[in-house]
């Protein structure tokens, strides 16, 4: 055990683990100052009411990011781990449809036991990389080859997506479909199946996607396109033309991103903080940066995102591991189309859709899991190095 350790430590990617770290702590630093104005008179709160709950959630997400680390990502695929996420996965939606809290004008959430809201979508993600990953890398060890899997090897984890992506449909959480979607269909791919498979795969996909779509469109039309989520998709194209109501959020963070320049006001200093754009500590948080550190502060998060999204490619190409490729590529594309969808959402390209940047923006469930996330591409990184000396 202490030969294994010390190898596992001395190839260890603590390249990966420094720009983590940096992020959640850049991050941090942020949340306090962005949130201060909204927790002493939006909530008649402490100012440091935000950072001090990020701070319990950094400790916590750490804790989880170690386990993961030290934990050899192949037991991901024991049969025992799978059926854990599975139950847990189950109680989640199930508790979310019984008893889900709407927050923002979506009911994706749900209060564990008064301690904290906890958005079962966001578990949701890492789940569907795990068990897709682990099924099909198990059955595949039964079969002998990845290329020797059928269809009905494969039905019973894309059952499972289907009902993931139908309780988050209805829930409307539009963004989190997109991601979940996004990340089946990026594990299906990477997975190594043979051609025949994927086809049968995808085809299914595509028609229950249309089935889908027009159950959502027939039963929850008023909710999926109420009067906010029409405003969005017409203030994306042209917010200034109702810049007080459905382009109130872009305007302002064009505001709060025009002000800043190259080296921003200075930290602390954002004037669009102060009432003006939604949700600074979470969505907006890209704005408050901005605007106080400029194209500087922005570069930061966005080199730093870019290098863990282009590293865990990186390792899912050159693996020859299934298991690692499709964690890896998995995990890569939750970090990168989130970061997409966020910032884009902000600048205006997409529709805004309410979800956070990741390892930057406040949020318990985000971090956490996010945590997990990087625990799992930092070992399974650090095992392709021990393969390569190998």
């Amino acid at each position: 055990m202490k030969h294994y350790f010390k190898n596992y430590f001395r190839n260890f990617d603590y390249s990966l683990l420094f720009v983590y770290i940096l992020l959640m702590l850049f991050g941090l630093v942020m949340i306090y100052s962005s949130s201060i104005w909204i927790s002493i008179i939006q909530y008649d709160a402490n100012p440091n009411f935000y950072y001090n709950r990020q701070l319990v959630n950094i400790i916590l997400a750490l804790i989880l990011f170690t386990v993961a680390v030290i934990t050899p990502y192949k037991r991901l695929s024991s049969k025992t781990i799978l059926g854990v996420l599975l139950a847990v996965m189950f109680i989640l939606e199930l508790w979310l449809i019984v008893a889900g809290k709407n927050i923002n004008g979506s009911k994706s959430w749900i209060s564990l036991f008064g301690l904290m809201n906890f958005q079962p979508s966001e578990f949701a993600k890492l789940f569907i990389i795990v068990f897709f990953a682990g099924t099909f890398y198990r059955k595949s060890v039964n079969r002998g080859s990845m290329q020797l899997l059928t269809f009905d090897d494969v039905s019973y984890p894309l059952g499972m997506w289907l009902f993931i992506v139908l309780v988050v449909g209805f829930e409307t959480d539009l963004g989190a479909l997109v991601i979940i979607v996004a990340i089946a269909l990026v594990v299906v791919i990477t997975s190594g199946l043979k051609g025949k498979t994927l086809g049968r795969i995808f085809g299914l996909l595509s028609a229950l996607g249309v089935v889908g779509m027009i159950g959502i469109l027939i039963f929850k039309w008023d909710t999926v396109f109420n009067a906010s989520r029409r405003g969005r998709i017409t203030s994306f194209l042209d917010p200034f033309s109702d810049p007080l109501n459905s382009g109130y959020h872009v305007v302002n963070g064009y505001y709060a991103i025009g002000a800043g320049g190259l080296e921003g006001r200075g930290l602390g200093q954002s004037i669009q903080k102060l009432g003006y754009v939604p949700e600074p500590q979470t969505d907006f948080i890209m704005a408050i940066i901005a605007e106080e550190l400029g194209i500087l502060g922005v570069s930061i998060v966005i080199i730093g995102l870019g290098y863990i999204v282009m590293r865990g490619y990186y390792i899912a190409m050159s693996t020859m591991d299934p298991l690692a490729r499709m964690l890896a590529a998995g995990i890569s594309t939750w970090i990168g189309l989130q970061t997409f969808i966020n910032l884009g959402g902000l600048s205006g390209l997409i529709p805004l859709t309410g979800v956070t940047l990741p390892f930057i923006s406040y949020g318990g469930t985000s971090i956490l899991l996010l945590s997990v996330a990087m625990g799992i591409l930092i070992n399974v990184s650090t095992h392709h190095k021990l393969e390569k000396r190998k």
